[in-house]
């Protein structure tokens, strides 16, 4: 027994014909998952197997972007390559959602750099350093990652943080990390890192607007949070 295939659907059930005839707004989400895997197994239709791919998500599509490569392989019908593809596509979403961000923009307040920076960020399962270099107009002149971890941490050096300022004529800095066990307040070592470039920083004259730490849907703002204690 072959395995099941898009063209075995009757044709009203055709993810590829339906997204032709109608439109991709008119299908699913399984469906659009469905045209990338192709196949089924010989127990249950590509959309069947699309259906618990989004499952394994709790049918999220922003904790879908979380999931690895081993653990869509562990679905009955998925292997490296449909698990590769369908990560391919995440990882295009996410550019997408990135480049709409245009970083020319100016960020006055944390909500601003949350909303430039969270298309990278938010549905990562690793940790990412990024820093912002600012104009005078508050103005992003580039965004530059500096570090990548686990799960857990992100190593970044202060002397690449303000390297990079230095090189790009930056007047000011922000720093952005995310949290993937979304888990939003700092831990010890981004307390130290904070107090550090900002120390350093205001040695070379470089304004450091604020370290934002991005969990899923939430943040936590250094600057923000020591305005409420003051």
């Amino acid at each position: 027994m072959s395995l099941l295939k898009i063209k075995d659907l009757s044709p009203d059930d055709r993810p590829r014909e339906k997204m032709i005839n109608k439109g991709a707004t008119a299908l699913t989400d399984a469906e659009l998952i469905a045209i990338l895997l192709r196949s089924g197994t010989r127990s249950e239709t590509v959309v069947e197997v699309a259906q618990r791919v989004l499952a394994l998500s709790g049918n999220n599509l922003n904790e879908l972007g979380r999931i690895e490569r081993t653990q869509l392989q562990k679905i009955k019908g998925i292997g490296a390559a449909k698990a590769v593809t369908l990560l391919a596509a995440l990882e295009l979403g996410r550019r997408r959602a990135a480049a709409e961000a245009t970083p020319r923009v100016a960020v006055r307040t944390a909500d601003a750099v949350v909303r430039l920076m969270s298309p990278l960020l938010a549905d990562l399962p690793h940790e990412e350093m990024w820093l912002l270099l600012l104009n005078r107009a508050n103005r992003v002149i580039e965004r530059v990652k500096i570090s990548q971890g686990g799960i857990h941490a992100t190593a970044a050096d202060t002397r690449i943080i303000l390297k990079q300022a230095l090189e790009k004529l930056a007047s000011g800095i922000i720093l952005v990390h995310n949290h993937p066990s979304g888990n939003v307040q700092p831990s010890a070592e981004d307390l130290r890192l904070t107090k550090q470039v900002q120390q350093a920083a205001a040695l070379l004259d470089i304004k450091f607007f604020d370290h934002i730490i991005i969990a899923g849907n939430n943040f936590y703002s250094f600057t923000e949070h020591a305005a409420t204690e003051n």
